[in-house]
């Protein structure tokens, strides 16, 4: 019998990025809690026919926003990929409820809930889009740790995606100076790639919105909700 490598939590286990993490994590010999909205949807089915799905992995249904839920999900674990956060693909009409505070406070929800469940280490997937939005940024300078988008920018010109990423990373990065929680962070741009489950995720429409529409498709998703 494979040993198992250990006990980790995946947020948004049932997403694009979620579900690889989960097969990757799955195919290493971890066991895995992944939190999700409803784990007897159709839409989260695919998770339970990867490999060693039926040993090592069990969904919990749980909300970023909920502490109690992500406290049953992440105690016993060692190891949190946070990854749940909402990526519009249309225009939201109430952008700091549907967008930022999900993405915020539910990133510091998670990581209360992984102090008190003793976490070694959190890794945070963050976005491109909260370094590369900063117009005083000096041209041909790399960027690099100490690049942020600027958060005025972004509400100013209403990338709420974009605004959502820069506070949720920059108050996670707080939260670990205070707490002495082990917190990393990743920052994507688009991620493109065979689909684990039946649903379309925003990054793919992106590709599916430039082959239909051209090269407009793909510069208004990137200056109104980047993923």
């Amino acid at each position: 019998m494979t040993q198992v490598t250990g006990k980790v939590c995946v947020t948004g286990a049932g997403g694009y990025l979620g579900s690889w993490v989960v097969k990757h994590l799955l195919s290493n010999n971890y066991t895995v809690h992944g939190t999700v909205r409803q784990p007897g949807d159709a839409k989260y089915a695919h998770l339970n026919q990867l490999e060693r799905a039926s040993h090592n992995l069990q969904l919990f249904k749980a909300d970023v926003l909920d502490y109690d839920s992500l406290c049953s999900a992440i105690t016993g674990c060692t190891g949190v990929f946070h990854v749940a956060s909402p990526v519009p693909s249309t225009i939201v009409p109430n952008p700091q409820e549907e967008v930022i505070e999900p993405a915020v406070k539910g990133t510091l929800t998670v990581l209360k809930a992984c102090v008190e469940s003793n976490v070694k280490r959190v890794v945070v997937v963050s976005s491109v889009t909260a370094v590369s939005l900063n117009p005083r940024w000096p041209v041909g300078q790399i960027k690099d740790e100490a690049c942020w988008s600027d958060k005025e920018y972004c509400a100013a010109t209403k990338n709420w995606y974009c605004l959502s990423k820069t506070e949720a990373e920059s108050e996670a990065f707080e939260f670990a100076k205070k707490s002495g929680l082990d917190v990393v962070t990743v920052c994507p741009t688009l991620i493109w790639g065979p689909l684990l489950q039946s649903t379309i995720n925003a990054s793919s429409k992106v590709l599916i919105n430039l082959l239909k529409g051209g090269l407009n498709s793909y510069l208004c998703f990137c200056t109104s909700t980047p993923t």
